[in-house]
Order: structure tokens, then sequence, then C-alpha cells
């Protein structure tokens, strides 16, 4: 991934709302970045908009949005509205945290590309994220 990108894969964790809780978002955070992903952490307390322009500009392929405290619903649709309202529906949004099951088919109708709730196994979350980015990489020279 890398090699083809001239990068390591760039993620966004976001806090939106009114989640204060960070540890989860935190481990997040260091397990993807031990894998090799360049991770860039959100503040808290971030709106939608503010977590989209931060994606935009710090040209992340992938936003991890991150929700304990039940905004997942308003939230993480808004900041898929702001990408793709700014030309940049190829950044993946993926969500994390407590999301009850019931709630998933809505996230996913609104654009989220994968949901990891708790106990979900880091390691393999990261091959996720990396087979999902790895449909819009072009071919390497030669294959």
């Amino acid at each position: 991934m890398e090699r083809r990108l001239g990068r390591k894969p760039r993620l966004f964790v976001a806090k939106m709302g009114q989640d204060g809780h960070d540890r989860g978002a935190n481990l997040v955070s260091s397990m993807f970045g031990d894998l090799g992903f360049e991770v860039v952490p959100g503040a808290l307390f971030q709106t939608p908009e503010e977590a989209a322009q931060v994606a935009l500009t710090r040209d992340v392929d992938v936003v991890g949005a991150s929700s304990l405290a039940a905004g997942h619903k308003t939230l993480i649709p808004e900041l898929i509205g702001h990408l793709r309202d700014a030309g940049r529906a190829d950044i993946k949004v993926i969500a994390g945290g407590v999301i009850p099951a019931q709630d998933y088919q809505a996230l996913y109708d609104a654009g989220v590309q994968a949901i990891f709730g708790p106990g979900t196994n880091l390691v393999k979350a990261a091959e996720d994220v990396l087979r999902l980015l790895g449909h819009n990489m072009p071919p390497e020279t030669g294959e």
C-alpha cells in the first residue's frame, strides 16, 4: 500500500458531537499506527463539518468515526455529506464504538463502508480497512 501511494495509508480518527470518551479511539489510533498507518487523531467534540475539514486538509484515505454517545445516526451521515459536497466521496468512512446492530443498515445506507463494535480484533480490522482501500488502488506497474 505504501509503495503504491508513496506514503502510508492515512486514517483520521474522528470524535464528533458530545462524545468525550476517547479511550477506545486512542487504543485504535495506537494500534493502527503500530500496524503501519499514519494516524491523524481528532479533537474531542468536533462537528461533522469540522471533522470533514480535517479529513480534507490532511488528505486522509479513511475516516474512522468513533461513537460511544449515540450520535452516530446523525453525525456520521452529516460527515459523509460534507465529504461528498467537497467532491471527496472517495474518502472512506468507517464507524466504531458502541453502535447498536439495528443501526448498522442505516449507516451502511448513508455510505459507511464498515462498522467495528466492541471486542473487534484490531489486527483484523486493519486488514479489513486495507482491503477496503485496496479496491480503489491502481494496479502496480508490471501487474
